[in-house]
């Protein structure tokens, strides 16, 4: 698959999620395989511009996950160009420009979401940032601001025509927040609308089969993978196999997992230092426990981790309680085992998704 001049290794993508979406998960991610393109936690363009230390810790990178993309975000035309310039000299490979967050803060700047109400001003914008920089530039975006306003279509056309070099679409408007299902076909009017760049399709996608059915739906090129991704990195792996074969891959077995979770801590520890990687790393380590059958007595502990030592030190305590629910050769007794909340679930738009946290409550106060 190709973005602008990017190769790329698959039609699977990481999605940006905000304070989850640093070097350390990406890395660890796309380690895993199956990944073609990662992409930051959104940046404000005008943080950039000042200098600050956390815009730019934000964007840093490492050759093992790159080709990598920096999403942007901010209503300014020239911060947003300007902006584009220090990613793309920082060792982005790609651009991407954040015209989908609902949240209040983001949207309240004139950007994000509100992105899609003013096409004109938007499509300039875009084409001010193209113009300015020589590595591809996409859109993320949503369906559009509410029902009534549906503009991704037209939008995804007119930035077509200054150049944009692909879509990402997540299946929801502004005003549907993380509620309701995603709506393939409001992805597939996008794809419909442009003539030859790629759409790429996103939301709701937690398994190979959810993936695969997007795809045929929608006739998108590819698949943005975000709270999915967290709830289990491995899918990326599981899903490149899956559509090129047809065959679904075992799960990890708690050992990997251990050790998946072991490596991206230590790649924590190193990115943030001791102290504030443990911190940022707790909220990490209950998703991985998730998928580890019964884990009171971990998560109990690792909300509190302060270190390697530390972290180790509760592996092996968990090791000894969880024996209590494991047979003879340590594999967990079935009415133990952890039931998977997405294992049977093909994408149909009514089915939930309230396994995974996002903001609850009307759209307006997040």
């Amino acid at each position: 698959m190709k973005i602008g001049s990017l190769e790329l290794e698959s039609n699977l993508f990481l999605s940006p999620l905000a304070g989850y979406t640093n070097l350390p998960f990406r890395l660890t991610a796309k380690t895993l395989g199956g990944l073609s393109l990662v992409t930051t936690d959104l940046v404000n363009a005008r943080s950039l511009l000042e200098g600050r230390a956390v815009a730019y810790k934000m964007i840093a990178t490492d050759a093992r996950e790159q080709p990598m993309a920096v999403q942007l975000f901010g209503g300014v035309a020239e911060e947003m160009r300007d902006a584009a310039v220090i990613a793309e000299e920082k060792g982005a490979q790609s651009v991407d420009i954040n015209m989908g967050c609902p949240v209040k803060k983001v949207v309240k700047t004139g950007s994000g979401s509100s992105m899609m109400k003013d096409q004109d001003k938007t499509q300039a914008l875009v084409k001010g940032m193209i113009d300015a920089v020589d590595i591809p530039v996409t859109a993320k975006m949503r369906l559009g601001w509410d029902s009534e306003n549906i503009t991704a279509p037209d939008l995804a056309k007119a930035l077509e025509d200054v150049g944009v070099s692909a879509i990402f679409i997540h299946g929801r408007t502004r005003a549907q927040g993380f509620s309701g299902g995603v709506d393939l076909e409001g992805i597939r009017k996008v794809k419909e609308a442009v003539r030859s760049i790629p759409v790429i399709g996103n939301g709701d996608v937690t398994t190979p089969e959810a993936a695969r059915i997007m795809l045929e739906r929608t006739g998108c090129d590819g698949v943005s993978i975000g709270r999915g991704a967290f709830y289990n990195p491995w899918i990326f792996k599981q899903t490149n196999h899956y559509l090129n074969t047809g065959e679904l891959l075992a799960d990890p077995t708690f050992e990997q997992r251990v050790e998946l979770m072991r490596v991206h801590l230590e790649r924590m520890i190193e990115f943030y230092g001791q102290l504030k990687g443990c911190i940022q790393f707790r909220k990490v380590a209950v998703w991985y426990a998730k998928r580890f059958g019964p884990s009171k007595y971990f998560k109990d502990r690792v909300i509190r981790l302060e270190s390697m030592e530390h972290f180790e030190e509760v592996m092996t305590g968990y090791r000894q309680w969880r024996l209590r629910f494991c047979d003879d050769d340590g594999e967990l007794l079935e009415k133990y085992r952890p039931v998977d909340p997405y294992s049977s679930i093909t994408h149909t738009p009514q089915e939930p998704l309230d396994k995974i946290k996002v903001p609850k409550g009307p759209v307006e106060k997040w």
